[in-house]
């Protein structure tokens, strides 16, 4: 029984220095008229929680060796696949980080801290995630059969911009992506103001029907409108025909692209959807202007114009600043009740921004 003691302590000594990166191996001696008892205490300093520390830091750094090593390998035999690869792996780094960070804005929360008071960086990750992890759900759902995975694959390889949020996507894929997504939304833009012009026609004030009109005439004819002339006539967007909950199904179904949601929903889903994402628009905007704008980065200046309605790939930086002051400018002006003015800027401010576009586009 002595001996087997004495060899395990042994052992676990010799397993302690080598967890250490030791290189100098200490055999220890035996004597047998030293009983068992006597050995106890050693034996319980070698415990596996002190052991696992550097056995864990061994097969770690094993791991990131064997990782490097097939990265270079993939870089230098298939580069196409390699990007592929790489932007798998950073993308979901990212989403670990920002799911970390959700969790930290909802704790707070829970805390006590209401929604709109958020910082305008809390409130557009919680924003993103939520529209990211609606988009992948389908995802996850059909990849939870066996061998379901390899579908998955497939489908992600040919499909990136159906099926794969901007985690993701490759730089080049981020920008082509944008830039489809813009064109899609842009080809409502003559349909909302077709529907206005229509709907226009239900107002009973002989001022307000001539200056929406005019708005849509402007636009139309490829000009920018000013602020002054936007907010001349918010009050018929706070109730029918235009308010958020007074307009026509039809409308709504014209208003939706332009928020990526789809207008094959019932009527009563499509209203609550865009009061929703009216009112979310409205506190971000809100949050931005006690932010100000100088603080924003490039990337996140560019973000904020395209989810409010702008191509702003195609921009400069000073521009892009300027269309977003324009834009702040009406939003600070509107009541939660006037919102649905805030979602037909999206065409009265980006349409002919910075220019009018052709003729054939328009067409086209």
């Amino acid at each position: 029984m002595s001996l087997s003691c004495a060899r395990l302590c042994s052992r676990l000594s010799l397993v302690r220095l080598c967890g250490h990166g030791s290189n100098i191996i200490t055999h220890r001696v035996y004597f047998p008229n030293v009983s068992c008892q006597s050995r106890c205490p050693p034996c319980r300093r070698f415990t596996s929680s002190k052991v696992r520390p550097g056995l864990v830091r061994y097969v770690s750094s094993r791991i990131q060796w064997a990782n490097a090593k097939y990265e270079s390998f993939l870089q230098r035999r298939f580069p196409r696949f390699f990007l592929l690869y790489h932007t798998f792996v950073e993308g979901f780094k990212q989403l670990f980080k920002d799911a970390t960070e959700v969790r930290r804005i909802k704790t707070r929360m829970l805390l006590g801290l209401k929604y709109q008071d958020l910082p305008y960086r809390d409130m557009e990750k919680l924003r993103q995630f939520r529209r990211d992890l609606m988009k992948a759900l389908p995802l996850v759902v059909i990849s939870i059969p066996p061998f379901a995975n390899y579908l998955v694959f497939v489908l992600m390889y040919f499909f990136p911009r159906q099926l794969l949020i901007p985690h993701f996507w490759t730089p080049k894929q981020q920008v082509e992506f944008r830039r489809v997504y813009h064109s899609l939304r842009a080809q409502r833009h003559w349909l909302v103001l077709k529907s206005l012009e229509n709907t226009s026609q239900q107002v009973k004030n002989g001022q307000l029907q001539g200056s929406l009109k005019d708005l849509c005439s402007k636009v139309q004819n490829g000009a920018n409108p000013k602020v002054t002339e936007i907010l001349a006539v918010r009050s018929l967007f706070s109730g029918p025909p235009l308010g958020i909950r007074r307009m026509s199904v039809d409308h709504m179904r014209q208003i939706s692209p332009l928020l990526f949601l789809t207008p094959r929903l019932p009527g009563f889903l499509i209203g609550r959807r865009l009061n929703s994402h009216a009112l979310e628009l409205l506190q971000l905007d809100r949050a931005l202007s006690r932010l100000g704008l100088h603080q924003l980065s490039d990337a996140e200046l560019r973000q904020a114009c395209y989810m409010r309605g702008i191509h702003s790939d195609s921009l400069g930086i000073d521009q892009c600043r300027a269309w977003l002051s324009q834009w702040l400018q009406v939003s600070s002006s509107l009541k939660a009740s006037e919102v649905s003015l805030l979602l037909h800027c999206i065409v009265f401010l980006s349409a002919n921004y910075p220019k009018a576009p052709s003729r054939h586009s328009q067409e086209a």
